[in-house]
């Protein structure tokens, strides 16, 4: 059921004289608010509060449908021998400006959920990206030249080009690993 399918309560309280928390159950969302609030900041409170149940239904629907560990874990044998750790590897709903993140110290991945609506072989390039920074933590030739060992690559930045992403980032790496097969 969609959020905005959901029934609306608000429950005001002369206890209450800053905080606003929200719950849902079954399909109502339930709005706690102090007594005084205005009209404005109730209507923000409730878009701020479906934004935040909406992303949390994303996430959980996503994990539930796509097991990233599994496709990590096919593609850690394939491209890396299997050699590498993966502590997680999971899908963010906050990331809107960047399409993955690794901390190479405590080995763990987080992706944009924007992928899941992309083809699975753009997914795996951004997967394969990730992976490649526990080896290279920066985006030297070593670490291009590992990320170049997915067969679809190019294609798959070219695909995240088009669709208008500015993977400045990206495009300097293709260009300088251009210039240098040239050379």
């Amino acid at each position: 059921m969609d959020l905005l399918e959901y029934k609306i309560e608000v429950i005001r309280s002369d206890r209450r004289r800053k905080t606003i928390s929200a719950r849902i159950k079954q399909n109502t969302m339930f709005v706690y608010v102090p007594e005084v609030i205005s009209d404005t900041e109730l209507n923000k409170a409730i878009d701020s509060f479906t934004r935040k149940f909406q992303k949390r239904r994303l996430k959980r629907e996503l994990d539930e449908t796509h097991d990233l560990k599994v496709i990590a874990k096919q593609l850690n044998s394939d491209y890396f021998n299997g050699s590498l750790y993966i502590e997680s590897i999971e899908y963010a709903v906050n990331q809107d400006k960047i399409f993955g993140s690794c901390n190479y110290r405590t080995k763990r991945i987080r992706l944009s959920h924007r992928l899941a609506k992309m083809p699975h072989w753009v997914r795996d390039y951004v997967v394969i990206h990730e992976i490649a920074h526990l080896i290279e933590p920066n985006h030297s030739k070593a670490f291009w030249n590992i990320v170049y060992r997915y067969k679809l690559a190019e294609r798959a930045i070219g695909y995240l080009i088009a669709q208008g992403f500015n993977l400045e980032e990206e495009q300097n790496g293709i260009e300088n690993d251009n210039q240098e097969k040239n050379s």
